[in-house]
């Protein structure tokens, strides 16, 4: 009889807990404060029970053993841990987990997900979706804007066949490199980078090549220079460069996203080498060193007369808008390299940039003639040359090429001189050079030629003040072939024959 009343008991406490719930999911053993667990799928199954009922601190325990488990994917605990923390309010632990989360699988849409609601206003989330959503502010419109423009200037200055070859690749090659710069940078404020990995560093090959392409630059347009394989000599610092970072470039997607977020983690820039300062300060120095030779150039360019005034315009706004760059960016570069936040000279070396890009993007629309060529050169007293190729930059430049050639070089003294040898020595046409005579010095080419010999004729009788010259070696002094023709010129010119000229030289120097 006792014996049955305690069967009787068993099977009523057993109904009991049946009844009320009180048997756990197979194969798993409820204590005080732990759960043991015999598979790792019945803690995700309590965790995520725990999550539905706002149980928080148990889901956080659970989904947090789940976490420590190998072979698993983190990112669904990371995910629930992340909001778990919010729905205690933890805002600081919460995003902890985001920013792990993000690194595992980067998806800012999960942060649009309601369980964030309760910490959505605070500073700190605020923060974080500043870092790492797209977003347009004012400066990234600005850089994108400032970017296009100058793409559409590179697109228009190589599509104009009327501007020689090499300024055309030379200058609009430099523009290019600011422009790029620009959209990287763009892209970087607005964090589309994290959208496109493939974006990471990708401005920085062109590190070494804002000197040398403006140098080259000005090496043309004041120097009339011709292009020689040396010339290559000066791209060696971009290559070398190059030779560095492609295994970056070569990245995958994943692995540059990482380097991208753990880089902003850490409070850095996310679109920087982990070298920054090592490129920045080499970068400094290729400036510095092509300032000096380009501002040798311009000052050359600067004290030649005759220089057309909108190109002499040009070359002086090309020259200081450069020297703010250089500028800005050494002080971005020593902020940077004694670990100071540089700021706002952050955006004042990129100001710089955008101000060159505007500069030449509006010289290409109004002013294009200083780009040697956009318009042709047109003159109602020569309507001979109205339809010629020559424009009103290169006609200049072979104006001033004329007159050191005869000033200077005093090529009128060679006896066999013509048009052809002019033009040769020009680098020109026949055509052209003829144009250039009559349109600048307003006369033949013989008349050029006949001019400069009288006035050197004219030179030398007055020097010979004891007459021990003959006329006819004066004649071949000059470039004449016999004293007849010399003669005919001198009188032309003087009224006076070379000997009348010759006696009266003495009494009017009297």
């Amino acid at each position: 009889m006792g014996s049955l009343k305690v069967k009787i008991l068993f099977l009523l406490l057993l109904a009991t807990k049946i009844v009320f719930g009180a048997i756990t999911p197979a194969n798993t053993i409820l204590e005080k404060d732990n759960i043991n667990l015999a598979f790792p799928q019945d803690s995700i199954r309590w965790a995520d029970y725990y999550y539905n009922i706002q149980r928080f601190e148990d889901a956080i325990r659970l989904y947090g053993k789940g976490l420590e488990q190998k072979g698993v994917n983190k990112s669904k605990f990371l995910k629930k841990l992340a909001l778990s923390q919010a729905g205690l309010r933890n805002t600081e632990k919460s995003i902890e987990y985001i920013e792990s989360y993000l690194l595992q699988e980067f998806n800012t849409d999960f942060l649009n997900h309601e369980g964030f609601d309760d910490i959505r206003d605070t500073y700190l989330y605020k923060a974080v979706l500043e870092k790492y959503t797209p977003n347009l502010s004012f400066w990234s419109f600005f850089y994108l804007f400032v970017a296009f423009i100058g793409f559409y200037t590179v697109l228009m200055l190589n599509f104009n066949k009327k501007i020689r070859l090499s300024a055309r690749l030379l200058i609009s090659g430099f523009i290019f490199i600011h422009s790029f710069f620009i959209f990287h940078i763009g892209l970087v404020i607005s964090n589309y980078q994290f959208e496109y990995p493939h974006s990471y560093l990708m401005s920085t090959c062109f590190s070494f090549l804002y000197g040398p392409l403006l140098y080259l630059y000005f090496k043309k347009v004041v120097h009339k220079h011709s292009f020689k394989y040396s010339d290559i000599l000066h791209l060696l610092p971009t290559v070398l460069f190059l030779i560095y970072i492609v295994p970056i470039y070569a990245l995958s997607t994943s692995d540059k996203l990482s380097l991208m977020l753990s880089r902003v983690q850490k409070g850095l820039n996310p679109s920087d080498s982990e070298q920054l300062v090592t490129i920045v300060l080499l970068k400094l120095t290729s400036l510095i060193v092509y300032g000096f030779f380009i501002r040798k150039l311009y000052l050359d360019s600067s004290k030649r007369n005759g220089t057309e005034k909108s190109n002499s315009v040009w070359q002086r706004n090309l020259y200081h808008i450069h020297f703010l760059y250089i500028l800005s960016y050494a002080i971005y570069g020593i902020l940077i390299g004694n670990s100071i936040s540089s700021g706002f000279f952050y955006h004042f070396q990129l100001g710089s940039m955008a101000l060159m890009v505007l500069y030449i993007g509006y010289s290409a629309n109004i002013q294009p003639s200083v780009f040697n060529g956009v318009i042709s050169y047109t003159n109602r007293l020569f309507p001979k040359y109205e339809k010629s190729g020559l424009t009103a930059s290169l006609s200049l430049e072979l104006k001033n090429h004329l007159e050191y050639l005869f000033k200077d070089e005093k090529i009128y003294k060679e006896n066999d001189i013509s048009l052809e040898m002019v033009a040769h020595k020009l680098n020109t046409s026949r055509h052209n050079a003829s144009q250039v005579i009559n349109e600048h010095f307003k006369v033949s080419f013989h008349e050029l030629v006949n001019k400069y010999r009288i006035e050197e004729a004219k030179k030398i009788l007055t020097d010979d003040q004891q007459r021990n010259l003959n006329i006819i070696d004066i004649a071949y002094e000059v470039g004449y072939n016999n004293k007849v023709t010399f003669n005919k010129a001198f009188k032309k010119d003087t009224q006076l024959t070379p000997s009348q000229f010759q006696r009266l030289t003495p009494q009017i120097q009297a």
